[in-house]
Protein backbone atom coordinates (compact mmCIF):
# COMPACT_ATOMS: atom_id res chain seq x y z
CA UNK A 1 0.00 0.00 0.00
CA UNK A 2 1.23 3.65 -1.34
CA UNK A 3 2.06 6.38 1.81
CA UNK A 4 -1.23 8.17 -0.36
CA UNK A 5 -3.40 5.46 0.07
CA UNK A 6 -2.73 4.87 3.56
CA UNK A 7 -3.89 8.93 4.27
CA UNK A 8 -6.98 8.38 2.09
CA UNK A 9 -8.24 5.12 4.12
CA UNK A 10 -7.62 6.77 7.37
CA UNK A 11 -9.47 9.92 6.44
CA UNK A 12 -12.17 7.74 5.54
CA UNK A 13 -12.31 6.10 8.68
CA UNK A 14 -12.15 9.09 10.77
CA UNK A 15 -15.67 10.41 8.73
CA UNK A 16 -13.41 12.65 5.92
CA UNK A 17 -16.29 12.89 3.05
CA UNK A 18 -15.00 15.73 1.46
CA UNK A 19 -11.17 16.54 0.53
CA UNK A 20 -10.80 20.50 -0.70
CA UNK A 21 -8.24 20.10 -2.67
CA UNK A 22 -5.72 22.59 -5.33
CA UNK A 23 -3.83 20.23 -6.81
CA UNK A 24 -1.67 18.41 -7.87
CA UNK A 25 -0.62 15.97 -4.92
CA UNK A 26 -1.75 11.82 -5.42
CA UNK A 27 -3.98 12.57 -2.45
CA UNK A 28 -6.79 13.72 -4.51
CA UNK A 29 -6.58 10.48 -7.11
CA UNK A 30 -6.38 8.51 -3.61
CA UNK A 31 -8.67 9.89 -1.50
CA UNK A 32 -11.02 9.66 -5.09
CA UNK A 33 -10.17 5.64 -5.26
CA UNK A 34 -11.16 5.65 -1.46
CA UNK A 35 -14.65 6.99 -2.05
CA UNK A 36 -14.02 10.47 -0.54
CA UNK A 37 -15.10 13.26 -2.79
CA UNK A 38 -12.60 15.59 -3.99
CA UNK A 39 -13.58 19.39 -4.36
CA UNK A 40 -11.27 21.31 -6.50
CA UNK A 41 -10.58 24.96 -5.76
CA UNK A 42 -8.79 27.75 -7.95
CA UNK A 43 -6.70 28.85 -5.16
CA UNK A 44 -4.95 27.31 -2.35
CA UNK A 45 -6.20 29.93 0.44
CA UNK A 46 -9.50 30.09 -1.01
CA UNK A 47 -9.58 26.51 -0.62
CA UNK A 48 -8.80 26.42 2.53
CA UNK A 49 -11.56 29.05 3.18
CA UNK A 50 -14.04 26.52 2.01
CA UNK A 51 -12.51 23.23 4.52
CA UNK A 52 -13.41 26.33 7.01
CA UNK A 53 -16.67 27.23 6.24
CA UNK A 54 -17.40 23.35 5.62
CA UNK A 55 -16.36 22.41 9.25
CA UNK A 56 -18.22 24.83 10.78
CA UNK A 57 -21.35 24.48 9.37
CA UNK A 58 -20.53 20.96 10.25
CA UNK A 59 -19.44 21.98 14.20
CA UNK A 60 -16.32 19.94 13.06
CA UNK A 61 -17.69 16.76 13.53
CA UNK A 62 -16.57 14.98 11.16
CA UNK A 63 -13.41 17.42 10.73
CA UNK A 64 -12.56 18.96 7.47
CA UNK A 65 -9.67 18.50 5.13
CA UNK A 66 -7.45 20.14 2.70
CA UNK A 67 -4.96 18.97 0.28
CA UNK A 68 -2.12 20.45 -1.93
CA UNK A 69 1.09 20.76 -3.57
CA UNK A 70 4.05 21.46 -1.95
CA UNK A 71 6.02 24.76 -2.28
CA UNK A 72 3.90 27.49 -3.91
CA UNK A 73 0.97 26.19 -3.19
CA UNK A 74 1.79 25.50 0.88
CA UNK A 75 2.58 29.34 0.97
CA UNK A 76 -0.60 30.59 -0.84
CA UNK A 77 -2.55 28.73 1.59
CA UNK A 78 -0.87 30.01 4.45
CA UNK A 79 -3.14 32.62 5.35
CA UNK A 80 -6.42 30.41 5.19
CA UNK A 81 -4.86 27.88 7.59
CA UNK A 82 -4.55 31.12 9.75
CA UNK A 83 -7.78 32.22 9.71
CA UNK A 84 -8.73 28.61 10.21
CA UNK A 85 -7.02 28.27 13.24
CA UNK A 86 -8.30 32.02 14.21
CA UNK A 87 -11.73 30.61 13.76
CA UNK A 88 -11.18 27.98 16.26
CA UNK A 89 -12.07 25.34 13.06
CA UNK A 90 -11.21 21.54 13.12
CA UNK A 91 -9.24 22.00 9.84
CA UNK A 92 -6.61 19.22 8.49
CA UNK A 93 -4.22 20.38 5.88
CA UNK A 94 -2.16 18.41 3.92
CA UNK A 95 0.43 19.76 1.87
CA UNK A 96 2.78 17.57 -0.43
CA UNK A 97 6.29 17.11 0.88
CA UNK A 98 9.27 17.54 -0.96
CA UNK A 99 11.13 14.83 -2.19
CA UNK A 100 13.42 13.80 0.59
CA UNK A 101 16.84 14.49 -1.23
CA UNK A 102 15.74 18.52 -1.51
CA UNK A 103 13.48 18.60 1.69
CA UNK A 104 16.49 20.22 3.37
CA UNK A 105 17.96 22.27 0.64
CA UNK A 106 17.22 26.00 0.80
CA UNK A 107 15.37 27.81 -0.42
CA UNK A 108 11.96 25.22 -0.29
CA UNK A 109 9.51 26.22 1.87
CA UNK A 110 8.96 24.27 5.16
CA UNK A 111 5.45 23.80 5.70
CA UNK A 112 5.81 22.29 9.07
CA UNK A 113 7.90 25.11 10.07
CA UNK A 114 5.77 27.73 8.43
CA UNK A 115 2.52 26.22 10.25
CA UNK A 116 3.78 26.00 13.61
CA UNK A 117 2.50 29.05 14.82
CA UNK A 118 -0.82 28.93 13.80
CA UNK A 119 -1.70 25.24 13.71
CA UNK A 120 -2.42 23.46 17.53
CA UNK A 121 0.61 20.31 15.46
CA UNK A 122 3.00 20.65 12.32
CA UNK A 123 4.54 17.58 11.49
CA UNK A 124 6.26 16.16 8.66
CA UNK A 125 5.57 12.55 7.59
CA UNK A 126 9.35 11.80 7.31
CA UNK A 127 9.00 7.67 6.99
CA UNK A 128 6.00 5.70 5.52
CA UNK A 129 5.84 3.49 8.40
CA UNK A 130 4.85 6.56 10.93
CA UNK A 131 2.17 7.17 8.90
CA UNK A 132 -0.67 6.30 11.58
CA UNK A 133 0.81 7.23 13.97
CA UNK A 134 1.65 11.04 12.31
CA UNK A 135 -2.36 11.02 11.66
CA UNK A 136 -3.46 9.93 14.83
CA UNK A 137 -1.46 12.53 16.17
CA UNK A 138 -2.83 15.37 13.41
CA UNK A 139 -6.32 13.57 14.21
CA UNK A 140 -6.18 14.13 18.31
CA UNK A 141 -5.14 17.64 17.96
CA UNK A 142 -8.20 18.64 16.00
Amino acid sequence: MLVMDAIAEILKREGISHLFCYPTTPLIEAAAAAGIRPILCRQERVGVDMANGYARTLNGRPPAAFAMQYGPGAENAFPGVATAFSDGSPVLVLPLGHPRARAQVFPTFRSSRAYASVTKQAEELILPAETANVMRRAFSAL
